[in-house]
């Protein structure tokens, strides 16, 4: 009699999973970081080599872990793990140390190699300069023999100061010529324009920066992200999901259709007259076939009262489509930036307006809705529809 043995149901599916992983880089992404390595790769060598010994070499100077940190320099260059302050501070910190244990360790080479490496890992840490490839570079210095190899301080400076400088210094060179950003500089919030000390409005509801910091503490976890990054990508989160939420609420079907509005070859003065009339403060601004051209404000024709209107308009003002979602207006007129968005056609034809009261309406009616819609649904369910 035979027996058959099975492993658990679990064991298959998990290691499928485990080894499965995932690749969110776009092919594009890939491809961009590979030229960046081949030609970074051996500039660096090839200049470590002038610069060493003054001539050009067909061996360049380079050390294995180069190599590791131009996966994070050209692949990743986004990653505090790649930042120019982590691949020089990072890899001569980590030779430093590798160095000290070589020295010390000479005659037990895997003590050396493991406190090398524990140390470097602390170091790294301590100092704000955590790379990976700093590992590579403390265990080689460590198992390095003898004074004329890598058990020397002058081993920190060169190979592992020099190429890691000048692979930064490519990395940066190819990252300009390639439209990319590097080092990485996280985007800067929004300004408040009144130069107040409160926040932007949209940054003043929803998450706050503890709350990230509480969020990270809970997690547990050392994630490869700033966290002036996560906080620009949540909100760019928020932005989308309201998109989303709104997006059949349209710019034509929230406007003001009829809009008052000056000639660009009117007089000042008339301008003037006419907006006083209105009870106006600003008001658009527009040709002889109601294309817009701008916006002036009471102060301005006051100012110039003289002249013609277009010598005095503003010609920077926000328009949208009237096929548009409501969404698109919020960074606009939520910032203090503008208070009011030009809905025009493809020829640049006034269609309308949209202001911060209009939209703040809507926005508000909306969220009356969205209220009350689990509630109808309920009483909805409610109604037995035999009775």
């Amino acid at each position: 009699m035979s027996q058959t043995f099975s492993q658990p149901a679990l064991s298959q599916p998990a290691l499928v999973r485990l080894l499965r992983g995932r690749n969110p880089i776009r092919s594009s992404d890939v491809l961009r970081s590979g030229l960046g390595a081949l030609l970074g790769v051996p500039i660096t060598g090839l200049l470590a080599h002038l610069i060493s010994s003054g001539r050009a070499s067909a061996l360049p100077l380079l050390i294995p872990p180069i190599g590791a940190s131009a996966v994070l320099a050209f692949a990743v260059p986004a990653s505090p793990l790649a930042q120019p302050r982590a691949i020089i501070g990072g890899n001569m910190i980590s030779a430093l140390a590798g160095v000290t244990c070589a020295l010390a360790f000479h005659q037990q080479p895997a003590l050396a190699a493991a406190t090398a490496v524990a140390l470097a890992i602390v170091a790294m840490g301590l100092l704000g300069c955590l790379h990976p490839p700093g590992g590579a570079v403390a265990l080689g210095a460590a198992l390095a023999a003898g004074p004329v190899g890598a058990a020397s301080y002058a081993y920190v400076f060169v190979p592992v100061g020099l190429c890691s400088t000048l692979l930064v210094l490519s990395a940066i060179g190819y990252a300009r010529a390639a439209g990319r950003s590097y080092p990485h500089r996280a985007p800067p919030p929004p300004p408040n324009v009144h130069a107040t000390a409160d926040a932007p409005p949209l940054n003043r509801v929803g998450f706050t920066a503890a709350d990230i910091d509480a969020a990270l503490a809970r997690y547990g976890e050392l994630l490869d992200i700033d966290r002036e990054d996560l906080d620009a990508l949540f909100r760019e989160v928020e932005l989308q999901a309201h998109r989303r939420v709104h997006a059949h609420i349209l710019c034509g079907d929230i406007m003001s259709r009829d809009v008052l509005s000056v000639d660009l070859r009117q007089t000042a003065e008339s301008a003037l007259a006419y907006m006083r009339l209105h009870d106006l403060r600003t008001v658009p601004v527009v040709d002889a076939e109601r294309r817009v051209a701008g916006m002036v404000r009471r102060a301005e024709l006051q100012a110039g009262r003289e002249g013609l209107v277009e010598a005095v308009l503003d010609p920077f003002v926000h328009k949208v489509r009237p096929g548009a979602a409501i969404e698109a207006l919020l960074p606009i007129l939520s910032s203090g930036a503008a208070h009011e968005a030009m809905v025009v056609d493809e020829n640049r034809v006034l269609l309308g307006v949209i202001t911060q009261t209009d939209l703040l309406g809507v926005l508000y009616r909306a969220h009356i809705v969205e209220a009350l819609a689990p509630q109808r649904a309920e009483e909805a369910g409610a109604i037995d529809p035999a009775i």
